[in-house]
């Protein structure tokens, strides 16, 4: 949600922004509606004083109570109507994407996302590269064929060595940010339309989400959206701040995205599993956070030895809420390119707004907080890890900070 005084002192800066993202929004008509509704909200108040102070003279003046009474129309009137402007500009405002920072590149589609730098390089091998979804089968770790059947295409089966291995990265990645200070949590699994509209998948991404038929909820897309709503409509301790939160959740979406070479496998999926970064903060504060998360991202995909780039996400592939937003990309031997595999944005108080979260600055003035949403790992890890790391006869070598949780180092194509 985008505060409405910077609506009114500096519209052309909104303009500009949507025009940035190729949005088309009617800002002179959300500007009158305001204004409109500014209007209404005085005469409603002078109404109502007009008609309380005359209350106190109706027992001794006749023409007070028909004054009263006249008022009391007029009163009604103009509430209904401005519960009507209200409810448009409220549904207009919606629909307005967050300010964008200054260094997002143009664009619109991945292709335009800036590279940062690069860290390893992709492994070369002497022999032909299977990619994740044939050692899969080879192995006998992955399995779509199955996953079609009990539930349907983008839907699937992790099994044996391969769900020790995707279970020992998701609890080595969770425990790597408690030590830096992150809270762990599981959190629930469905929200409530209200969470969603407040973390801002809901008005933009409203054809992604599995909603639940007779329910008030749908089935989360991300636990940002729980761990963000966890605070709504709180005031926040200042001084506690930052708050910083990690979670492990399967992820729910309907769009599975891209066909042909890019969604063979398991990459584009329906359902997948994740360990993800909130960052309650300061306003002032969330750019360092931003890069704070983005840093251990990085740690994490060093540890496990792959190679990676660090992309600045240009605007056409950046989500209405965001401000600013990095991808990074894991290398693919048996893709044979970069793939994203963790993204991280800095949603200023677009979210904090939506869901009344706030704290209060040095002078004790109330403030929204800023939050920052980064993926820390993803089923994708694990399968980077697997083309990476792969020998001629398909046998698969586990990363060393993985073992002592795995309790093997390498996963063998069965006898």
């Amino acid at each position: 949600m985008i505060d409405l005084k910077i609506l009114r002192e500096n519209p052309e800066l909104i303009r500009d922004s949507c025009r940035r993202r190729g949005t088309r929004v009617d800002i002179d008509a959300i500007i009158a509606l305001d204004a409109k509704n500014r209007e209404l909200t005085r005469e409603v108040e002078d109404c109502r004083a007009e008609r309380n102070r005359l209350s106190k003279e109706c027992r001794d003046n006749p023409e007070a109570r028909d004054r009263v009474k006249e008022l009391k129309e007029t009163l009604a009137g103009l509430e209904a109507e401005q519960v009507k402007v209200n409810a448009v500009l409220e549904e207009k405002l919606t629909w307005l994407p967050n300010l964008l920072a200054d260094d997002v590149p143009a664009g619109n589609s991945d292709e335009d996302n800036l590279e940062l730098r690069r860290e390893g390089v992709i492994p070369a091998f002497d022999f032909r590269a299977r990619d994740h979804q044939e050692l899969g089968e080879l192995l006998d770790i992955i399995d779509t064929r199955r996953g079609a059947k009990v539930a349907q295409a983008g839907f699937y089966y992790w099994k044996g060595k391969g769900a020790e291995l995707c279970s020992a990265l998701f609890f080595w990645a969770q425990r790597e940010l408690i030590k830096s200070g992150f809270v762990p949590f599981f959190t629930p699994c469905v929200a409530k339309e209200r969470t969603l509209f407040g973390t801002g998948y809901l008005p933009f991404f409203a054809d992604q989400t599995y909603t639940l038929k007779n329910e008030d909820l749908a089935l989360i897309g991300t636990s940002e959206q729980t761990l963000v709503g966890y605070h709504a409509d709180e005031i926040l301790d200042s001084g506690a701040l930052p708050l910083k939160y990690c979670a492990f959740s399967p992820c729910f979406r309907t769009e599975a995205g891209s066909y042909g070479k890019a969604s063979r496998g398991i990459f584009r999926v329906h359902q997948f599993h994740k360990v993800e970064q909130i960052i309650f903060c300061r306003p002032e504060d969330s750019p360092e956070y931003h890069d704070l998360c983005l840093a251990n991202e990085e740690f994490l995909l060093r540890q496990l030895g792959l190679p990676y780039r660090v992309v600045n996400v240009c605007v056409g592939d950046m989500g209405a809420p965001g401000y600013k937003k990095y991808d990074v990309e894991a290398g693919f031997a048996g893709f044979a390119g970069y793939r994203e595999v963790t993204s991280n944005t800095n949603l200023t108080d677009f979210q904090s707004r939506r869901l009344n979260i706030r704290c209060k600055d040095q002078a004790g003035r109330s403030q929204f907080v800023h939050t920052v949403s980064a993926t820390a790992v993803t089923d994708r890890v694990a399968l980077a890890i697997v083309e990476n790391n792969q020998l001629e006869d398909g046998t698969v070598i586990i990363p060393e900070v993985l073992r002592p949780l795995t309790g093997f180092d390498r996963i063998e194509p069965p006898k």
